[in-house]
């Protein structure tokens, strides 16, 4: 029989229980039809475009923002669908691929970076996301119940000291019920702490203070289990950049995206700090040296790094680096600089060994 839209809570949840495994977004002003009957629910939907899949981490230079300038950028190949392989060494936050994945389906995803604490939780949302959802129900649950900002600042730091002892008994080999709170603890920590940041001190040890946040949304299930989904897809590895380049074995059909911890633009502006290791000049010399290893071999290739023209008109560091290949700029708001009249909109280099403009 034909219904209206005063369904019960049954209905309502087969219907969520529908739309969530189609990936789109409950929209009762776009329902034609709904039709019930004993042993299955029968629906006629104008269907809204997909709910995407976005990163699950806050990160520092992060590319959500970017991605609509960032689209324009990406190969011709990619676009035709020449492009069989997709490579980020520098996975961070992660939403080019997030993008790529969603909107060109390739054959391989290959996913890495030097973090292995930041690999530790891809790899614990790619194959244990239900005990991760389970961990992070109790953290969220346990800070939402404390009603005072120094009650929720003295269970981050005790949160954040559990998080770095926990480290020297770790086997980052080795995926075990360890890993699941820690990487519940990382997304904690991530969503709570000041501006997102992840930083680690010369020790190894996750130092950024308390963000003061009123409502941070520490557990997005939904998310999180869609990210799983397509995780499934990827392969997952914490390796060097050079190690990454070395194991392309297919350059044509390959499009490699770097997003290296950005060369400073200033002396105050000195935030390289995602792993124990520093990324200095000498690493983006390297960097640019891959870059032009890979070029050679043919396979499609973008960087993003910092624009310093603004502040020093004289740096021609990546132009000296790059030469010879396409050099644009895209337009970012950033939000890390501690002292706030210094945040918002700056510039951002895009190196690609393409032409994209056709």
């Amino acid at each position: 029989m034909n219904l209206d839209l005063n369904l019960d809570l049954t209905t309502l949840k087969k219907l969520s229980n529908l739309i969530f495994e189609f990936g789109f977004e409950l929209r009762f002003d776009n329902f034609k039809k709904v039709v019930k009957s004993d042993s299955i629910l029968n629906t006629t939907i104008a269907m809204s475009t997909p709910t995407l899949v976005k990163p699950f981490l806050k990160w520092a230079g992060g590319k959500s923002q970017l991605l609509e300038q960032l689209r324009t950028k990406y190969p011709p190949a990619l676009k035709r669908g020449q492009i069989k392989s997709y490579y980020e060494p520098f996975l961070g936050g992660g939403a080019v691929f997030f993008d790529l994945i969603q909107h060109y389906p390739l054959e391989s995803y290959y996913l890495s970076d030097l973090n292995e604490e930041l690999i530790l939780v891809y790899q614990v949302v790619q194959q244990e996301v239900e005990a991760l959802i389970e961990f992070l129900r109790v953290y969220q649950h346990r800070y939402f119940s404390l009603q005072q900002e120094e009650e929720k600042k003295e269970y981050f730091y005790d949160l954040r000291n559990c998080y770095n002892q926990s480290r020297f008994n770790i086997n980052y080999k080795k995926l075990s019920e360890p890993w699941v709170r820690r990487a519940a603890q990382m997304i904690f920590l991530n969503k709570t702490a000041y501006n997102g940041l992840f930083r680690l001190n010369q020790a190894g040890g996750f130092n950024v203070p308390f963000g003061k946040y009123k409502t941070p949304k520490i557990l997005d299930e939904t998310n999180l289990i869609r990210v799983s989904k397509l995780l499934q897809q990827t392969a997952l590895q914490v390796a060097d950049v050079n190690e990454i380049a070395s194991q392309i074995t297919a350059p044509a059909n390959t499009f490699v995206y770097f997003d290296p911890p950005y060369r400073p633009i200033s002396k105050t502006a000195n935030f390289t700090s995602y792993h124990r290791v520093a990324f200095d000049d000498s690493a983006q010399i390297r960097l640019a040296n891959i870059f032009k290893k890979l070029h050679r071999k043919h396979a499609h290739l973008m960087l993003s790094n910092s624009d310093p023209k603004p502040l020093n008109p004289e740096d021609t560091f990546f132009e000296r680096h790059y030469a010879g290949f396409q050099i644009s700029t895209v337009s970012a708001t950033r939000m890390i600089n501690s002292v706030a009249q210094k945040r918002g909109k700056i510039n951002e280099l895009v190196i690609t060994n393409y032409d994209y403009t056709y």
